[in-house]
């Protein structure tokens, strides 16, 4: 989950008008209103999930999406940035509360590879341990798999894709401007990595694996997708390379494959998993395409990938919306590009993310073949415990989201702070008038940040206590 700032019909709209559906009266503290759906056999989602090159298991089917919870220590104003990026007592309890809630696959979302390449203020980073970083994430991974879950570091470097305010001086595969600006915010013109530059990369991917190995990461996520540094690499409109780093798709993932094989050298335990986060399509023109995705996959699983992450979009195309009105039923943004993709591998497994609202679309997906496993985003930011209350029958859909586009990620985000800080209830973003309020907080916030560009002090998510909530805990 990243910023989603994209320019789109319906701007504005709520987030629960994307796909129809009926709603349910919930109970108090349980949800005001939930997508319905209908009580389903869920067995599907309680099978485990044994990954093919590694070996290890997942006790269900359930994924915990990568998502920006931006609560990690942060350098003040004249501190060195190595400070930053350290996790905190709030990046801990939001961990374990998602450990308790009985996730199959737990991915800590936006790991940095670098202290100066972020993606937002109170990132994780992990590019070394002079401060015992590895032993407090060790900590956080000890939380989170106390419940029995697996848990993946999604490794990322913004590229040309990190604010200025943040990035002054961004890399890329080429010097292909990221143009749109909001509340402020914009990007400067990326430099193109020189070859040397990219080696060093590749090594730095490995060498940062391995500390995460170190800390008890149960594997990685090379972060492919949403535009960030290897889309970069990876699609037609942002390189223009003539090397052998660009040109067909062949050159264009060839730092993702030296990447990948670094990782499996640097970390000697073949035990250790190694995933991939990819777009299955950019809504853009020239963008990556599901040709371009298809074939990849075939690369990837020849590089020994446990499983791909199946999302899509980039800032510039926004992909969290039905662009087809053939996948609202099924209420994936994804699936058709997960059952094209899926036949073509004998090993890698298959999970999409993005979308899945009730119990009866989560089986389907997976009974009906569509792909091996279901990641869950946003709405696990509203209700932590949503994946066991789900295999317990406790519940069919998940709480609906009235929180305007774009701003949902921004909604969610409050949502993760809320669960981070131990506040008793998550705010309802079923609710309308919680919604007003946050929608208010949002654009005070909004306006204080503009005023005190370019010094960046916040995680941009509005701190709100809720009036309406959910009592996660019940």
């Amino acid at each position: 989950m990243g910023y989603d700032m994209a320019t789109t019909e319906g701007r504005g709209a709520p987030e629960a008008n994307n796909y129809p559906h009926e709603s349910t009266e919930g109970g108090r503290n349980e949800g005001r209103l939930r997508v319905k759906g209908p009580e389903v056999d869920v067995s599907p989602l309680k099978e485990s999930i044994t990954f093919p090159f590694s070996g290890r298991t997942a006790k269900n089917r359930f994924l915990k999406a990568p998502m920006t919870e931006r609560l990690c220590r942060w350098n003040k104003e004249g501190e060195n940035i190595n400070t930053r990026g350290y996790p905190t007592d709030e990046y801990k309890r939001l961990y374990e509360r998602w450990g308790e809630g009985e996730i199959g696959v737990i991915v800590a979302g936006n790991v940095m590879l670098k202290y100066d390449a972020v993606e937002a203020f109170g990132n994780p980073i992990l590019p070394d341990n002079h401060d015992n970083r590895v032993e407090a994430f060790a900590e956080v991974n000890k939380l989170t798999k106390a419940h029995g879950s697996l848990s993946i570091a999604q490794l990322s470097h913004p590229g040309r894709q990190g604010g200025a305010a943040l990035n002054p001086n961004p890399i890329s595969a080429s010097d292909v401007q990221l143009k749109i600006e909001w509340a402020g915010n914009k990007f400067n013109k990326p430099r193109p990595m020189t070859v040397p530059e990219i080696k060093d990369m590749v090594k730095h991917w490995g060498e940062v694996s391995y500390l995460c190995y170190k800390a008890g990461f149960d594997g990685v996520q090379i972060h492919c997708a949403h535009g960030y540094l290897l889309a970069q690499f990876l699609s037609n409109t942002t390189n223009k390379r003539t090397d052998e780093y660009g040109g067909d798709l062949d050159n264009r993932s060839r730092i993702i494959i030296e990447i990948i094989e670094e990782v499996h050298r640097r970390v000697n335990d073949p035990s250790f998993i190694v995933c991939v986060k990819m777009n299955s399509v950019e809504f853009q023109p020239g963008g990556q395409t599901p040709d371009d995705c298809k074939e990849l996959c075939l690369k990837l699983e020849q590089a020994r990938v446990d499983f791909v992450d199946l999302s899509g979009g980039t800032f510039e195309g926004r992909a969290f919306e039905h662009k087809k009105e053939s996948t609202k039923a099924r209420e994936s943004y994804f699936i058709e590009f997960a059952e094209m993709i899926r036949p073509l591998l004998k090993k890698t497994k298959v999970y999409v993310t993005g979308g899945f609202r009730t119990a009866s679309g989560m089986a389907q997906a997976v009974s009906g073949g569509a792909c091996d496993g279901v990641g869950i985003g946003r709405p696990l930011g509203a209700e932590p415990y949503l994946c066991k209350e789900i295999l317990e029958g406790r519940v069919h859909g998940a709480i609906e989201n009235f929180v305007p586009l774009p701003q949902n990620t921004q909604g969610t985000g409050t949502q993760l702070h809320q669960i981070g800080h131990g506040h008793e209830l998550i705010s309802d973003w079923s609710e309308r008038e919680e919604v007003n309020r946050w929608v208010d907080a949002f654009e005070k916030e909004t306006q204080r940040k503009i005023a005190i560009l370019p010094k960046v002090d916040s995680s941009g998510y509005p701190p709100l206590k809720a009036e309406v909530g959910f009592q996660y805990v019940r």
